[in-house]
């Protein structure tokens, strides 16, 4: 048999602890047919095969992005980004020049805002806003995606002036005037925001679990095609073989499909059905019908997303024992115990994977108890529910993870000070006593839990090279703090192997083995060999997914 492609002159790293190490691998049919030394794999280059030289590179699998939003993503890909913007005059000049290049926006929207980019002590709101742009809707979304800021006229457009009457968890700021502030913090305050803007269908898989109302015109969904499209090939320019998406519904699978028949689906997706908090158990009925209607390798579901709390910086995560800003505040969770208990005793019922959105130690004891709930009830079962995120956690829990069977998802790009941003307020909103405990990567890792690595995109960057880089160089808080920091291996392990474990796929991707999936990245050097702070600056210059090459870089 000869190869569809090969990779050769490359430095592999398998994530096969039994061989580890080879210099070329060969493809056909979507499968990996060999593994080994670059004579082992000329011997199958025929006529028709395509060769791609490594030229020295890491050769891995390709890579596993185990939390991401796919649709909101490509939604702002057009946004005005404002990372690392800080100051007022220099955020005015940015928008100034972003509003004179899109005439026609009807919400101009800003991403990665940070919660002090006026500075420390002055929170954002509309007042600011209208002084950069008074005349035209503006909104910014913060770095973390859990709060929007209007200004005076994009509030008035969108109704929310006035205030909105929202659950526990959300809320729509007031100011001592009785309007709104321009604060909006979580989905339902900042929902109406979008859906003035045109924006909100992106963002349904999170902000209400629920389809587009009304049904999306033909161009509507043309132009969602398009932008999914592109966020596609982004992914598949770093690198990025496997999505796990952590917002869902089926009309994201309705535009994945159209895309597929395209033949433009660039990576394996993998969709969950989102669970709200408004929501009735019956509801899990979809989460089965979307779970039995999509089930391939390159579609498929079984999951149930939820969200137990908010975030830090925005004082809605909820912690068991208050803040360092504010000791007797603990954060209003979601869910109550015995709600969050009945849908995790019925999902798991149902056979479905589980993943919850867990920031505070409040969040992630709960959801653990709610895991604990669903195996009395329903009896052991290799379930891998997972905690996303698990910014604090409380000692006592730590080893309920692994206890459990349950996953610590976990994205390296989140801890302050990490890509940029800043340390405060977050380091003196979760206070020095809880810092040993903060984003404890190792010590999940150390616990015995499975440690699965991703991004958040958008709300940080794909670029999985600089998330291993951001996984191996963080250091402690303070000198007395235990280190988090992962060693390569371990970092590109979370990236692949743990990635493959966290879908219940290890046994066809997320190695490097003879019949195991060709999801392939060829990376730009040798990254065992480069200075560690050169890893950010490392790329991919090809990807190959299903034995398809969905990115090649320019020679």
């Amino acid at each position: 048999m000869k190869a569809d492609i090969v990779v050769l002159e490359g430095r592999v790293l398998t994530m096969d602890r039994d061989h580890p190490r080879a210099e070329a691998v060969a493809v056909s049919d979507g499968k990996i047919i060999a593994v080994g030394s670059n004579t082992e794999i000329e011997i199958l280059i025929g006529p028709e095969t395509k060769v791609i030289s490594a030229r020295g590179g890491t050769v891995l699998p390709g890579f596993i992005e185990s939390h991401m939003h796919l649709f909101g993503g490509a939604s702002q890909l057009s946004y005005l980004d404002l990372t690392g913007l800080f100051g007022f005059e220099n955020v005015a000049e940015a928008v100034r020049a972003y509003a004179a290049a899109n005439p026609d926006a009807r919400l101009l929207t800003g991403k990665m805002a940070s919660y002090t980019m006026l500075g420390e002590g002055t929170r954002l709101d509309r007042h600011h806003l209208d002084r950069i742009l008074p005349d035209r809707p503006l909104a910014f979304v913060s770095f973390d995606n859990h709060t929007m800021w209007g200004n005076t006229l994009a509030l008035e457009k969108a109704g929310l002036l006035q205030g909105l009457e929202v659950s526990p968890g959300n809320a729509v700021v007031m100011g001592d005037d009785g309007l709104a502030n321009g604060e909006l913090n979580e989905a339902e305050a900042y929902n109406p925001l979008l859906r003035f803007g045109g924006l909100d269908r992106g963002m349904l898989g999170m902000t209400t679990g629920g389809e587009p109302d009304p049904k999306p015109t033909k161009d509507e969904f043309a132009s969602d095609v398009r932008m999914v499209k592109d966020a596609l090939k982004w992914c598949a320019q770093h690198g990025i073989t496997s999505i796990h998406n952590m917002d869902g519904n089926f009309y994201t699978f309705e535009i994945l499909e159209k895309i597929q028949r395209d033949g433009d689906l660039l990576c394996r997706v993998k969709v969950p059905f989102h669970y709200k908090n408004f929501m009735k158990l019956d509801d899990l009925e979809k989460a089965s019908t979307m779970t039995a209607r999509y089930d391939t390798e390159w579609l498929s579901s079984g999951l149930v997303k939820m969200f137990y709390d908010g975030v830090l910086d925005g004082h809605t995560a909820y912690m068991l024992d208050g803040y360092g800003d504010q000791p007797d505040f603990q954060g209003e969770p979601l869910f109550t115990q015995e709600q969050f208990n009945e849908v995790a005793i019925e999902a798991d019922r149902r056979g479905l994977q589980i993943a919850v959105h867990a920031i505070g130690s409040g969040a992630v004891r709960s959801v653990l108890n709610g895991y604990e709930a669903a195996a009395d009830a329903n009896g052991t079962r290799d379930s891998r529910h997972r905690l996303e995120h698990i910014e604090v956690i409380d000692p006592d829990d730590l080893p309920r993870i692994a206890g459990l069977g349950a996953i610590a998802s976990v994205q390296p790009p989140h801890p302050p000070g990490m890509m940029g941003t800043p340390l405060e307020p977050t380091l003196t909103v979760v206070g020095q006593e809880r810092l040993p405990y903060f984003y404890a990567f190792r010590a999940f890792k150390e616990s015995g839990a499975h440690v699965v690595f991703a991004s958040d995109w958008p709300v940080a960057d794909l670029n999985v090279m600089r998330g291993v880089h951001a996984a191996m160089t963080r250091e402690p808080y303070l000198p007395h703090l235990p280190d988090q920091r992962f060693t390569l291996h371990e970092a590109l392990y979370s990236y692949t192997v743990e990635g493959a474990y966290a879908e219940h796929a290890e046994d066809i991707k997320g190695r490097l083995q003879v019949g195991m999936l060709a999801d392939i990245v060829v990376l730009s050097a040798d990254i065992e060999a480069v200075p560690t702070d050169d890893i950010p600056q490392m790329t991919p210059i090809a990807t190959i997914c299903g034995g398809k090459v969905t990115y090649e870089a320019a020679q």
